[in-house]
């Protein structure tokens, strides 16, 4: 009995001790969010209005290219074209800006003991507010176009919202652990997030991509996850193949970037 009593004691403490951890960490969380927040726009005449200003200016920009001169055959060209660069800008920005957050970070990194990783969370979870933010710009759009959003959204976006932020937060959080040993990432990064958008149908529909090349959506997390937000504004049943498969994705990379950075978190302290 009294070991029993002891057992389960020692467990009620772990259980406090563990309640106040994580409570301590959404509040640090919130703390870094609202610096960051503050911090983006800070001088700035414009605001709120550069979360939108600058996938806009590409949007024009690709409009041009892709529909004035190559005149790809798409209705309502500029709203598909948002539709998928709000999505990306959101992954493009968390991915190449987390390269530096470990560096930009060094006082507290040294000094302070808590989970590094919650500054590439907070990272992402500052790009992730930016593109909710731009939400409204889609649906005007989508009014002008004589859409509107379903009732489906209630929950069609907070799943996605959920999956592309695995696929972000993991995928970042291993460029920001590996950008301590190698320098060099940081250029890399952002040559690599270049391309990737043009393997990623953000620009065009992936049905005129040639048939033979279209598996390589299944290894290329983002086409999985662009093209369910495109299903998702559209107003299409989203494809649960291809739902399941972005939602796996978002799984391993999440997993796969907290391993990583476990792996080498030890060493932060005297790299940064």
């Amino acid at each position: 009995m009294a070991h029993r009593a002891a057992a389960l004691t020692t467990r009620a403490v772990t259980s406090r001790a563990e309640g106040r951890s994580l409570q301590q960490r959404i509040d640090l969380v919130r703390v870094l969010l609202g610096k960051e927040l503050k911090v983006r726009y800070k001088s700035t005449v414009l605001g709120y209005a550069w979360s939108v200003a600058y996938p806009l200016a590409f949007a024009l920009v690709f409009y041009f290219v892709f529909r004035v001169v190559a005149r790809i055959p798409i209705e309502n060209y500029a709203l598909f074209l948002l539709m998928g660069l709000f999505p990306w800008q959101w992954f493009q920005n968390s991915l190449t800006s987390a390269t530096g957050l470990f560096l930009a970070n060094a006082p507290i990194v040294k000094k302070v003991s808590f989970p590094r990783s919650l500054i590439v969370l907070t990272g992402v979870l500052n790009d992730l507010v930016h593109f909710l933010a731009s939400l409204p710009v889609i649906v005007v759009l989508m009014l002008w176009a004589g859409q509107r959003p379903g009732s489906a959204w209630l929950w069609q976006v907070p799943l996605l919202v959920v999956i592309q932020f695995g696929v972000t937060y993991g995928i970042s959080l291993v460029a920001a652990t590996a950008n301590l040993f190698l320098r060099d990432l940081e250029r890399l990064v952002g040559i690599a997030a270049m391309l990737w958008l043009y393997v990623t149908p953000v620009l065009y529909p992936w049905d005129m991509v040639p048939e033979a090349m279209r598996w390589t959506s299944w290894v290329n997390p983002m086409a999985l996850v662009i093209g369910s937000w495109r299903h998702v504004f559209g107003g299409t049943p989203l494809p649960l193949g291809e739902l399941a498969a972005a939602a796996a994705w978002a799984a391993a990379l999440a997993v796969i970037g907290q391993r990583v950075y476990r792996r080498f978190e030890g060493r932060f302290a005297e790299l940064v």
